[in-house]
């Protein structure tokens, strides 16, 4: 693919020009050692490293133009500037025109919020491709263009990758993409120049507080996917949630809500709650559904609001929804032919701990017993570790706190956070143990027939990242093969 450099610029902040903007260009660069021939290389200014030290680099590897937000003392004479005073943003421009603006030939969907991102956008890919609709999926587990599989790093790709998604899937004739936004994702401008036809908020809650430092900042950091909403967007947001009307307050598309406990444009009532799956009252309809958890419920309520939208085929909708089973790493339910029932999830929020414990609290009998196996993440938020533990703590019988994913920090370092939240009644129920698969099969060796493990933080994640490491490491399987031994 080859542009004028001055057309992809449309619509970007530019200060001012050292050379031309009347040039070809191959690709759109920010990393040195991507560039190629007739590159436009990036300077981004990052928290590990700033691109601005690395342009006489991108020009030796044959980079036509360079954009940057500081001009260099010395320029070449063969190499055009553009000086911008967000690159960030700028990057996010040119790549939306670089790549034909794919975001306005489908409905680009948007889904935010702490929890429940995932979940949503996967359940809206699977109804609407089995409704017959081709359809794209940009999420934390996985990227899809119909059925093909493409693998992710983040929840939100880099604006490049992004665009150059969404024109595959244009070219594959998707009328529909479903997108994960994080909040790193919507404060780094990697979603600058995108235009989304439907954003849905479902909740948030204590995260990333290391990154955006408050949580005031982090609601404001949110909010703005739906600030950059044009007219004839719709926005949906959660009633029940206390700053889910906070969402709207500069939005101009269409303002809808969705809720359980409050007044809303789309209820849903839970009749049924179990370890098989949910009952609820769906605009005047019951509806089963495999997904299990109050969460869910809201899960599945922000689907449907969504879906008809996109549908005017209601019944289909509610029967398609039906079918649907969890997503991967969320609320995974297995069952040993000893009886004990495996819980697998995601959750590494307080608030999504506390979630699935309840959930799993408002389903079991009492007469079994609860156990917790959970960590926190390093190089992460430390004030949600305290908290963590004490949700834990309060909301299973036992507790095993274990490493999950330590980073460059030690697992000992963290858990010993952790026990600073566990209350002195709650010492003799806890026990720390740093390997991570030597706790799964602890909680396992302690459990009878009936009981419970919950395995929490990993979720869908395949590995234990140590000192910038990836080992492989799952948690479902580790769980499933101790709970099969333990059958022999």
């Amino acid at each position: 693919m080859r542009k004028n450099l001055r057309d992809i610029l449309f619509g970007a902040r530019i200060k001012s020009v050292f050379g031309s903007t009347d040039c070809m260009v191959n690709t759109i660069v920010f990393d040195s050692r991507k560039v190629q021939k007739d590159s436009v290389f990036v300077a981004l200014k990052g928290t590990a490293a700033d691109g601005h030290h690395f342009i006489d680099k991108a020009i030796a590897s044959g980079a036509v133009a360079i954009i940057c937000e500081e001009l260099p003392a010395e320029k070449a004479d063969h190499i055009n500037y553009i000086q911008v005073n967000n690159a960030h943003h700028t990057l996010g421009i040119l790549a939306h025109n670089f790549y034909e603006q794919p975001s306005t030939k489908l409905k680009l969907i948007g889904i935010t919020g702490t929890n429940g991102k995932t979940t949503t956008t996967t359940l809206l890919f699977e109804l609407c491709k089995r409704m017959g609709y081709p359809v794209g999926l940009i999420s934390t587990v996985v990227n899809k263009i119909n059925d093909q599989e493409i693998p992710t790093k983040h929840t939100t790709p880099d604006a490049v990758s992004i665009n150059a998604l969404l024109y595959e899937m244009v070219e594959a004739g998707c009328s529909h993409c479903f997108m994960e936004v994080s909040s790193h994702a919507i404060h780094q401008n990697r979603i600058a120049g995108l235009q989304f036809a439907i954003a849905g908020f479902t909740n948030i809650t204590h995260e990333h507080l290391d990154y955006h430092q408050t949580f005031k900042a982090y609601i404001q950091v949110k909010k703005q996917l739906f600030d950059q909403l044009a007219s004839g967007a719709i926005a949906f947001t959660n009633a029940d949630d206390k700053n889910g009307m906070v969402m709207l307050q500069n939005c101009k598309g269409t303002k809808l809500t969705y809720g359980i406990k409050n007044m809303a444009d789309y209820k849903a009532k839970i009749i049924e709650n179990h370890f098989s799956g949910l009952v609820l009252s769906l605009e005047d309809t019951e509806l089963y559904t495999r997904l299990i958890g109050g969460f869910n419920a809201y899960n599945i309520l922000l689907v449907y609001a969504i879906a008809s939208h996109l549908s005017e085929n209601k019944i289909e909708i509610l029967r398609v929804i039906s079918t649907l089973g969890s997503v991967e790493g969320r609320f995974e339910y297995i069952k040993s032919e000893s009886g004990i029932i495996g819980i697998i999830d995601y959750a590494h929020t307080p608030d999504a701990l506390e979630n699935v414990l309840q959930t799993i609290a408002s389903i079991r009998t009492g007469n079994e017993t609860v156990f917790t196996v959970v960590g926190c993440g390093g190089d992460r938020d430390r004030t949600k570790r305290p908290e963590m533990a004490r949700i834990a703590c309060e909301g299973s019988d036992k507790v095993v706190l274990t490493s999950d994913n330590p980073r460059t920090e030690e697992p000992e370092a963290i858990i010993e956070e952790m026990m600073t939240g566990v209350d002195g009644v709650h010492f003799k129920k806890t026990l720390s143990i740093v390997n991570r698969a030597e706790a799964i099969k602890a909680a396992c060796s302690m459990a009878q027939s009936g009981d419970i493990i919950l395995v929490a933080g990993k979720g869908h994640e395949t590995y234990q990242e140590i000192n910038g490491v990836r080992h492989d490491f799952d948690d479902l399987e580790i769980l499933k093969q101790t709970l099969t031994k333990m059958n022999k």
